[in-house]
């Protein structure tokens, strides 16, 4: 395994982990009365769009993952749409979920969506960009030793962290505690982003400590 592959996975780790930074610090000093908690539907879609926006161009840049075929423009759109439909479908999908977990139904519709737009963003994005709209990429990489490089490890341990900050983020809601904080979904979307942050610090060390373990095989 090359270091210089895993500081390049370092370095962009660092970056998407310093996108959420601004985008929490950021737009104070453009938007009136910005804040995490008083603002926190503005801030779900500035975190998101600032993360899925550096995501897309490190990948583009770094092309962790490129197929030595050569791409037809149109098959390039095509992948495109499909990558759009599936990233709106896990939007989709990650609000069931979040529903069926206790969210409300009806009520805060919009909390709920957003906060399954950030999952995604730190979720399925990730294997949009990396491995492209091809399902069972995704199920063999989620598997047990599925990870082909260490982009896909990294990939596999930032996703689960999000999740899992997610989980936690949800345990201080029914307590009685009138915080401001425990309001729907910010304790979920605050565990979900230290969780996507923490995976970002957390893969690259991981892999680093053990490069002379991970032995990746073409499949």
């Amino acid at each position: 395994m090359r270091e210089a592959e895993v500081r390049r996975l370092l370095a962009a780790n660092l970056l998407c982990a310093l996108a959420i930074v601004l985008a929490t610090l950021g737009p104070a000093f453009v938007l009136d009365g910005f804040s995490v908690l008083g603002t926190h539907l503005t801030w779900l879609c500035v975190c998101s769009v600032c993360v899925a926006t550096l995501n897309i161009i490190l990948h583009l840049v770094l092309k962790p993952n490129q197929s030595p075929k050569r791409r037809s423009f149109g098959h390039k759109i095509s992948r495109f749409l499909k990558c759009c439909i599936y990233f709106f479908m896990s939007c989709i999908l990650f609000h069931a979920i979040i529903v069926l977990y206790g969210a409300p139904l009806i009520e805060l519709v919009t909390e709920t969506f957003l906060f399954a737009v950030l999952l995604s963003t730190f979720t399925t994005l990730q294997c949009l960009c990396l491995l492209g709209p091809n399902i069972q990429a995704w199920i063999r990489v989620f598997s047990k030793n599925g990870a082909m490089s260490i982009w896909e490890s990294s990939l596999q341990i930032t996703s689960v962290c999000s999740i899992l900050g997610a989980w936690f983020g949800a345990f201080p809601i029914p307590l009685d505690w009138d915080r401001p904080w425990q309001v729907w979904p910010i304790s979920c979307s605050l565990g979900a982003t230290f969780g996507y942050m923490a995976g970002l610090i957390i893969a690259p060390l991981w892999i680093h400590w053990n490069r002379k373990q991970l032995t990746y095989k073409s499949r």
